[in-house]
């Protein structure tokens, strides 16, 4: 996979110094720390509103921190435009949003083929890709249903079989077993984190859930914007 630049000597892949981040009034992150290593699969959990999501959003380069940095690779993604930052999500972030967010006018095998074109690849071969995924994780026969059509765990495995399709260095993930039953939850947890492991992905996994959490290598969590302790689950 080529690279948007070449990665800089740095003892963590992705990193977050004195993250702050506000809505308005509301303070989301109050200088948040934190290191993450290539191939570490981290779990940052916490109460709703303790700034997850958030600190998802900045460490994806989806959001700017009003305050501190991320970098990744050793690169401030503070420094990067919103061009630069989109295709650093294509080509080196997968990243599964907690409502799947998949483009409703496309089907579900054009939404996982969708990044794949962005970056140039054979239509066919980009084709057969997305549809080894969507079997993975079970959703095949719903290849040509629209997003409109597929319940909300349906949507969410094609929002993972996206992320997963590019074979990205670090996977993003904001609750992806949240609409799920516990059966199929557990099946894609195992995909996921199978298939990072597998091949030295990085994987930040957002979750309210214990299960998830304990599949981890770290846990993180998060209190009102502060990290509050960083735990290995037991």
């Amino acid at each position: 996979m080529t690279t948007p630049w070449p990665a800089a000597v740095t003892s963590a892949l992705l990193q977050a110094r004195a993250v702050e981040k506000a809505y308005g009034h509301t303070q989301a992150l109050r200088g948040v720390d934190l290191a993450v290593h290539a191939g570490e699969i981290v779990a940052v959990t916490g109460p709703s509103g303790s700034g997850k999501s958030t600190l998802l959003y900045c460490l994806a380069g989806i959001l700017r921190p009003e305050a501190g940095s991320v970098t990744y690779a050793g690169h401030d993604l503070g420094v990067l435009g919103e061009a630069a930052r989109t295709r650093l999500r294509r080509r080196e972030f997968g990243v599964v949003l907690q409502f799947g967010q998949l483009v409703p006018e496309l089907t579900a095998m054009q939404n996982v083929v969708l990044p794949l074109l962005l970056e140039g690849h054979n239509p066919r071969s980009a084709s057969t890709a997305a549809r080894s995924w969507l079997d993975r994780l079970g959703v095949g026969d719903a290849c040509g249903s629209l997003p409109g059509e597929l319940s909300g765990g349906q949507a969410q495995r094609v929002a993972v079989a996206r992320a997963l399709v590019t074979g990205p260095q670090v996977i993003f993930a904001d609750e992806p077993t949240g609409s799920l039953d516990s059966v199929s939850g557990q099946q894609v947890l195992e995909i996921m984190l199978g298939t990072a492991r597998a091949h030295g992905t990085t994987v930040l996994v957002i979750t309210h859930d214990n299960v998830v959490a304990a599949h981890c290598d770290r846990e993180i969590v998060l209190r009102d914007g502060r990290v509050e302790t960083a735990a290995v689950p037991q």
